[in-house]
C-alpha cells in the first residue's frame, strides 16, 4: 500500500514539473530562433549562433533557480501542510505558483517573439498550435493532477465519497427528504385511544390540509427556506434538495441516474474520469482565443497584446478552488466580458477569424449573470412566485 502511494506522488511530482519546464524550454528555444535569424538577416550580419545559446542558456538558468527557491520550497510546504497556505483550502497555491513562473513567461515571449518579427519586417514563425497544444495543455494537465492527486486511482469510488473528494458543480446525488407531517388540531373531549394498526395517512389528505393551513400551499420564501417542514429551521434549500442537518442524521445518497437494466454497463460513470472533462470544458473558450493569436493577419498586429494578456487573465481563474462561490463572478470578470469585446474587434478588423458561437456564449453568459444575480433583486423583478 505503501509503495503505491509513494509511486502515485512520484507520478504527480514528476507530471508537474514536467508541465512547469516544457513548455518553457520549447517557447524560449522557438524565440531565440526567431533572434538568431533576425541577427543574422541584418545588416551588417551579427552573430546569431551567440544570441541563439546565450537565450537557450537563460531558460535553463531561469527554470533550474525558479525550482529550487520556489517551486520545491512550496511544494515542502504545501505537503508539511502550513495553514497560511492550506488552511482555508479555498485557493491553489501550487497552480498559482505554476500560472505566474510558467505560463506568464510564455505568454510574455509569444508577444516578444511577434514584436521582434514585427519591427524587423521578418515572417518566420506563428506559433500556430504551440500555445495551444503545449502551453495550455500543460496548465490542464496541472489541473487535472491537483484536482485527482488526493484520491485513490484504483478500485471503484462510492458516491459520498466522490463528492467529498472531487468538488463539483454538477448534481450528483438526490438527499432523501423526511415527509411532512400535518399538524392536527386539538379536538376538546375524551381522548380517543385506538387499537390496532394505525389509519396510513393519504398522500391527497396531507396536500389539502397543508394547503388549508398555509393559504395557497408550502411553497419557498424569497430568502431561500421552507415553512411548514418540521426540523428545516430556515435552513436553505438547493439541487440537491435541503440542505444536510447539523444532527446525527445521515441523508441517503441516490443516483439520479441509477439503472440496473441489461444495459446498464452503458450508465457507468465515475467523477475520477468527470475530472478530465470537466477540466477540458473549462478551458475551451481560451483555447479558442488563443488558438486566434496564431492567424498571420492577427499575429504580425497589435492584437496579440489584448489577446494574450486577456486569456492569461482568464488563466487565473485555476486558483480558485472547483466548488469555490467566487468562480461564477470571476468567469464572467475575466473572461467572458474581456473576450466578448476582443471577439467583437477581431471580427470588425479581420472577419470572421473566430466564431460567432463563442461571440454569442461570451454575450449571453454575461446577460443572465447579470440579470439573475443583480437585477432579479431590483423591485420590478422581485416577486414570490417561483417561476416566471
Amino acid at each position: 500500500m505503501g509503495s503505491g502511494r509513494t509511486v502515485k506522488f512520484a507520478l504527480c511530482e514528476v507530471l508537474q514539473f514536467a508541465g512547469l519546464c516544457v513548455p518553457l524550454f520549447i517557447v524560449m528555444q522557438r524565440f531565440a530562433v526567431i533572434v538568431a535569424k533576425v541577427k543574422t538577416s541584418a545588416q551588417p550580419p551579427g552573430d546569431g549562433s551567440t544570441a541563439y545559446w546565450l537565450i537557450v542558456a537563460s531558460s535553463i538558468a531561469y527554470v533550474t533557480s525558479t525550482a529550487l527557491l520556489v517551486w520545491v520550497p512550496l511544494k515542502y510546504m504545501v505537503f508539511m501542510k502550513k495553514k497560511f497556505l492550506i488552511g482555508r483550502k479555498k485557493w491553489r497555491p501550487v497552480t498559482l505558483v505554476y500560472v505566474i513562473l510558467s505560463t506568464l513567461p510564455c505568454f510574455a515571449f509569444l508577444i516578444a517573439s511577434s514584436e521582434v518579427q514585427i519591427n524587423n519586417n521578418l515572417k518566420h514563425d506563428t506559433f500556430t498550435e504551440l500555445p495551444v497544444s503545449l502551453v495550455l495543455f500543460s496548465l490542464i494537465c496541472i489541473d487535472v493532477v491537483e484536482r485527482i492527486r488526493h484520491c485513490r486511482l484504483t478500485g471503484q469510488a462510492n458516491d459520498t465519497e466522490r463528492d467529498a473528494d472531487i468538488p463539483s458543480t454538477v448534481l450528483t446525488h438526490v438527499e432523501q427528504v423526511a415527509p411532512v407531517t400535518p399538524i392536527t388540531p386539538a379536538v376538546p373531549g375524551p381522548a380517543v385511544h385506538r387499537q390496532g394498526v394505525p389509519t396510513p395517512m393519504q398522500p391527497g389528505a396531507n396536500q389539502l390540509n397543508d394547503r388549508s393551513q398555509n393559504g395557497a400551499g408550502a411553497r419557498p420564501e424569497t430568502n431561500g427556506t421552507l415553512p411548514g417542514i418540521p426540523g428545516n429551521n430556515g435552513r436553505p434549500y438547493g439541487m440537491s434538495g435541503l440542505s444536510e442537518p447539523s444532527g446525527s442524521t445521515t441523508p441517503y445518497h441516490i443516483s439520479p441516474y441509477a439503472y440496473t437494466g441489461p444495459l446498464r454497463f452503458l450508465c457507468a460513470t465515475d467523477a475520477r474520469a468527470d475530472v478530465f472533462v470537466d477540466s477540458f470544458m473549462f478551458w475551451m473558450d481560451t483555447v479558442e482565443m488563443v488558438r486566434v493569436a496564431g492567424h498571420p493577419l492577427v499575429y504580425y498586429s497589435g492584437w496579440v497584446f489584448p489577446i494574450y494578456i486577456f486569456s492569461y487573465l482568464s488563466c487565473l481563474r485555476v486558483v480558485v478552488m472547483p466548488h469555490s462561490p467566487l468562480l461564477s463572478s470571476l468567469g464572467v470578470a475575466l473572461q467572458d466580458l474581456p473576450f466578448f469585446f476582443v471577439r467583437v474587434g477581431l471580427i470588425a478588423f479581420f472577419g470572421f477569424v473566430t466564431p460567432i458561437l463563442y461571440l454569442m456564449k461570451n454575450l449571453l453568459v454575461s446577460l443572465a449573470f447579470i440579470y439573475f444575480n443583480f437585477m432579479t433583486k431590483l423591485k420590478v423583478f422581485n416577486t414570490e412566485r417561483m417561476f416566471f
